[in-house]
């Protein structure tokens, strides 16, 4: 008897369903869309395989065997799970769906996209359910080629080919500080005078925003000497209520200025960020899937950019 499922034809399996389900081979062979003939010689190999002649006739119909009858439960549940994975695909109804999806972001990306992205999904797919996860490098390639991750949002840099990307906006890096500061009085109008702020460092090599770190290093600021944070979010709220400055992206800047009174400008050599949607190729033509990268295209993409592989 086969111990081993790689031992086994597993079409066979759907011809065994429907022998069970319509208690004989012609109208099983009907249903599939079989010759009789092709139908009686899956069934041949499928008891050759298995040991068992697993139907005798009995009348007009064919009797499952007790190894038929312990094996049609499994059977059923398997087939009926492979189909429901094959229509993801084929079919998707956002008025019903109701899958998870998980998505990694920044910490900067969650204040940004999720407010903005959670109440586009309850409205367009009430249903859909969104996971935000961090990961960057190595466990963020690993995750989306793996599954466990099924979208990134952010300025990730260094992605291979098999992704795809689509670019939603590009912004600025700005100086953000209270309306207090200097700054507010006598913005710097050269590279010398914005080197003499105090500045608040965002030490964290994990993330992709690191880059506006290493930029202000040329720049002949020693981010090493300066006030140090782990997070982008914590920024905002030292520089409201100190004489620190920090350099951001402008979208997080926007989103504190107001409820915590700050200001900010445009400093030099600073660079411009690109923020992309990543996915890979495996589902890359799922319906669902496509149509969660629609919605974030609609709503944050600063214009209509085709989606390609990087």
């Amino acid at each position: 008897m086969v111990q081993d499922l790689r031992d086994i034809d597993l079409n066979l399996l759907v011809v065994f369903h429907e022998v069970m389900a319509t208690g004989g081979i012609s109208p099983a062979a009907r249903r599939l869309g079989l010759s009789q003939p092709a139908a009686s010689n899956a069934l041949a190999r499928l008891r050759q395989s298995l040991g068992d002649e697993l139907f005798v006739r009995a009348g007009a119909r064919m009797q499952p065997t007790a190894l038929a009858v312990q094996l049609a439960g499994p059977v059923e549940a398997a087939l009926a799970l492979l189909q429901d994975g094959l229509r993801y695909r084929a079919a998707f109804d956002p008025a019903t769906d109701t899958r998870h999806f998980r998505v990694a972001m920044t910490d900067v990306g969650e204040v940004y996209f999720l407010p903005r992205l959670l109440p586009l999904l309850q409205a367009r797919a009430p249903g859909v359910r969104l996971h935000a996860v961090q990961a960057t490098g190595a466990a963020l390639k690993a995750g989306l080629q793996d599954g466990s991750i099924d979208l990134a949002l952010g300025p990730f840099e260094d992605m291979p080919a098999s992704f795809f990307q689509q670019r939603l906006f590009r912004q600025s890096c700005v100086c953000l500080f209270n309306q207090a500061h200097a700054f507010a009085q006598t913005p710097p109008r050269t590279l010398a005078a914005y080197r003499q702020a105090r500045h608040l460092s965002v030490a964290n090599a994990a993330s992709p925003y690191v880059e506006i770190q290493a930029r202000m290093e040329k720049a002949g600021i020693a981010m090493a000497r300066h006030d140090q944070v782990s997070s982008f979010l914590t920024a905002p709220f030292v520089v409201a209520t100190s004489d620190c400055v920090v350099t951001v992206p402008l979208k997080l800047a926007e989103h504190f200025a107001d409820s915590l009174a700050l200001r900010w400008i445009e400093p030099p050599r600073l660079p411009t960020l690109a923020t992309h949607c990543f996915w890979h190729q495996r589902v890359h033509q799922d319906a669902g899937h496509a149509r969660l990268r629609g919605l974030i295209a609609e709503r944050f993409a600063d214009a209509p950019v085709s989606p390609r592989a990087s």
